[in-house]
Formats: structure tokens, C-alpha cells, sequence
């Protein structure tokens, strides 16, 4: 694969183009007025000990890895940290509620760029970072903006420059396959839809409870999977004049894949599957496929969690009939605008976004680090213990990455108005005439969103 005739895609290559990921002059823009950050000044990461502060996470590999080392954080610092860490579809219905309380109970909080960034900024609920960014005393000397990923700046900095959040890791989507099952059937990975599905048929085996495909089918959550496919025949999610394009005869075809894959050669119960169902199932190697974010693969590589240790394969997106795209979101943490610890807060951001949490994000292989400088040195590191396959596969799915989402205030919205008409397709419903009245539902809601 190349991405011109003079320019090679070397894993090189391909790494900065994961670092460039969806980046925009805004961020870059906005950035270049950090400078003050790097003077010399009287930072100390003991400026607030013997203070407490409460974080909320998503159960995650993300949200396991900075719970194990909250300890370290607290011997750094001084500072308590208090967590509760659960599902990303009740932490961000249980966001919503706090936020709304006007007195939400978390100082810090995760956040899902591609579903709450424009929720976030639009209601004001988090913290606008530039002044402790710009204050020598509170930006610690390892802050280093330019080793950030632009895509993930992109994704922090707001259109009006405030920057709300520091970004923690970017997910592009990718396809975890299992080598034995291929090989006893003879089957080679699929380069194009066509052979995807072709190949979770004949992969497909309930007789001996093997699903030759396995992905999110429960609402709201399936939503990225119709979306990968989208992308690959071509389709987008709304015009420039706001009119969504979601009932296309682009995204009626990529909601036919989804259907043929999730009720053809998808396991019994597949619509109420979300990512932590698919993973579970496919690490007792009774899934031949599974079409999920790269950062999922931490408990597949586990002898104590997994079946299938040394034989999990990871797999580019296969080429659509109009494009070859892997969906890419991406995760930060920011701080409540109502939180009374804003200080020893933007302390534990700092922490969790640092160079050694993020190369121990890539050695444990839980995502994709937002820093530059994660990349080399894990590598170099005689404890990376992730794949270089798993590596290789993570850098060629940024190079061809495209935004999973719309980027719209109501995503959530979006994403439970059409998860409905997809869940609704595995039980046997029409995607087009789904489709189309999920477009109608939706629309209105769009509208009033933008005129809002």
C-alpha cells in the first residue's frame, strides 16, 4: 500500500500520518499561543498535597491502565485521587445527569471526543485549560505540546480556541481475526468487503459454536460499525447544507452489509452485544472476526483472560467498492467547569496524559498513545510485549482513517435514533425503509441543533 507513487507508506511514514490524523489549522493555530508553558517557573507537583480529588473514567483498557497507577499519581503529588470508573453508555448518561445538577460529584472526567466534544463545549460544562497551560508555575516541564499528536490536538482545541480537555488516545477501527480458525478452513483474510463477507459465512459454524463474525448489534453502541462500512462505499453522514445523507443508496448498502454480517454470521443474541460482549467472545475463540477499535486488544494477548493467545491476527479494514477507510475516534479527559479542585485537577490531567502513561498505554497495547514520543520508546523498551503486528496494523489503519461520527452537538441522539434501525435490521427489518425513517426522525432534531 502507498499513498502516492513518490512517497512509500513506510511504518514510518504511517506513524506520522497517525500523528496528523484529522488535524486541522485551528488547533495548530490555537497551540502556537501556548509558548509562555515552556519558561522557567516554579512548578512543583507538590503545590497541592493533602487535597482529594474525584475522577470518573470508562471501563476500558484505558481506564484500567491509570487506575493501576493511581498510586503513583498520589506519591507524585500529594493529592488523593477518588475514582469510579463504569461502561462507557452509563458514564455518559450518568454525565449528562451530574452536569445538568449543576454539582456534578467528579473533579476530572473521560470523554469521548466523537460523541460528547460538541455536547461538552456547546453546555460549557468543562474547564477552558489555556490559563494553567499558559502559567509556568502549573504547566509542568514535560507538558511538551509538540510531542501531541495533531489529530488528537485537533480534537481538543474548540473552533473559538479554548482548549477544553487534553487528548489521551486515538482509535482507529480494525479487525481482530483468529488465525486458527482461518487456516482449518483454508480461508485467507478478506482485502474487500465482497471477501469479508464471503468469509464470515463460510468462517460461520454454530454447530460448534463459532460465529464467522461478531460485532456491536446493541443500540446506539452499533452505530460505528454501520459507519466503518459506510465510509467504504463512499457515503457521508450530512451536506453542507445540514441534510443528513443517511438513507443514500451508499448507506443502504453499507446497512445491508452490517444486517448480512450480524444476522447471517453473527452468534444467537448478537443484538444485544456491545464491545465487552464481542471481545469476551471473541477471546474464547468462538468468533472468527470481530470489527472493533484497536485499543481492545490488551485481554486477547492475556494468557489469564484469553483462549487464544499467539493466534489473534490484526487486520486492516478491508477495501469498500468506493474506498478503503478505518473509522477513527478518539478519547480525552477534562475538568468540570463546576469543580472546586480545578488546580489539583489539571495536575492529574498532566499525569495521565504524560510520556510514560502513554507508552505504557502502547506496551500494554490499549490504545493508541496521542504522543509522539510513545511510539519510539516502547519499542525500544524491553517490556513492549504488543504484537508488532498489532503495531503495523495500528499505523495503516491511521494512514486511511476518516472520522466515524458526524460531528454534531445531538450525536448521541443520532446515534440512538439510528442504533434502533439497525438493531431492528438484525431481527429481520428492511435497512432501507429503516434508514429512511430513521433520516426523517432524526432530521428535525439535527435542525433544531444547529439553529440552537
Amino acid at each position: 500500500m502507498t499513498d502516492d507513487a513518490s512517497h512509500p507508506a513506510t511504518p514510518d511514514r504511517r506513524r506520522r500520518q497517525l500523528l496528523q490524523a484529522g488535524a486541522g489549522a485551528t488547533a495548530l493555530g490555537a497551540l502556537s499561543r501556548f509558548g509562555a508553558a515552556y519558561a522557567q517557573g516554579a512548578f512543583d507537583w507538590k503545590r497541592f498535597k493533602g487535597q482529594k480529588i474525584e475522577v470518573f473514567l470508562v471501563k476500558s483498557p484505558r481506564g484500567d491502565l491509570l487506575s493501576k497507577y493511581h498510586k503513583e499519581f498520589e506519591d507524585l503529588t500529594g493529592i488523593e485521587v477518588g475514582s469510579e470508573m463504569i461502561p462507557e453508555q452509563q458514564q455518559r448518561q450518568k454525565a449528562v445527569i451530574e452536569f445538568n445538577s449543576g454539582n456534578p460529584s467528579f473533579d476530572v472526567i473521560a470523554l469521548s471526543y466523537h460523541v460528547q466534544k460538541r455536547q461538552f463545549a456547546k453546555n460549557n460544562w468543562l474547564t477552558d485549560l489555556r490559563p494553567f497551560i499558559n502559567d509556568a508555575s502549573m504547566a509542568a516541564p514535560d507538558l511538551d505540546f509538540a510531542d501531541f499528536a495533531k489529530g488528537g490536538l485537533n480534537y481538543a482545541v474548540e473552533a473559538d480556541g479554548r482548549v477544553m480537555s487534553l487528548p489521551f488516545n486515538l482509535d482507529p477501527w480494525v479487525v481482530y481475526y483468529n488465525k486458527e480458525l482461518f487456516a482449518a478452513k483454508g480461508v485467507a483474510y478478506p482485502k474487500t468487503f465482497a471477501e469479508m463477507i464471503d468469509a464470515a459465512a463460510k468462517l460461520n459454524d454454530p454447530g460448534k459454536g463459532v460465529a464467522g463474525f461478531v460485532g456491536r448489534g446493541l443500540k446506539n453502541a452499533n452505530v460505528p460499525v454501520w459507519s466503518s462500512f459506510l465510509l467504504g462505499y463512499g457515503g457521508a453522514f450530512i451536506d453542507a447544507k445540514g441534510k443528513l445523507l443517511t438513507d443514500s443508496a451508499e448507506a443502504i448498502e453499507a446497512a445491508k452489509m452490517y444486517q448480512t454480517l450480524l444476522a447471517k454470521s453473527g452468534p444467537p443474541g448478537v443484538a444485544g452485544f456491545n464491545w465487552n460482549e464481542a471481545q469476551t467472545l471473541f477471546l474464547q475463540g468462538k468468533a472468527a472476526m470481530w470489527l472493533d477499535g484497536i485499543g481492545f486488544a490488551q485481554p486477547l494477548e492475556d494468557p489469564t483472560k484469553s483462549r487464544i493467545v499467539g493466534k489473534v491476527g490484526y487486520g486492516v479494514m478491508p477495501a469498500g467498492p468506493k474506498a478503503q477507510v478505518s473509522a477513527l475516534f478518539g478519547d480525552g479527559e477534562g475538568i468540570s467547569a463546576s469543580s472546586k479542585k480545578k488546580g489539583p485537577a489539571w495536575y492529574y490531567l498532566q499525569w495521565a496524559s504524560n510520556k510514560t502513561n502513554q507508552t505504557r498505554m502502547l506496551q500494554a497495547a490499549a490504545g493508541a498513545p496521542v504522543r509522539n514520543s510513545a511510539y519510539a520508546a516502547a519499542q525500544q523498551s524491553s517490556d513492549f510485549k504488543a504484537p508488532k503486528e498489532w503495531v503495523e496494523c495500528m499505523l495503516k489503519s491511521a494512514a486511511i482513517a476518516q472520522p466515524g461520527l458526524p460531528v454534531i452537538a445531538p450525536v448521541t441522539e443520532f446515534r440512538d435514533v439510528f442504533g434502533v434501525a439497525l438493531t431492528n435490521m438484525i431481527n429481520g427489518a428492511d435497512p432501507a425503509a429503516e434508514l429512511r425513517k430513521a433520516t426523517a426522525e432524526f432530521q428535525p432534531v439535527l435542525d433544531k441543533s444547529e439553529k440552537a
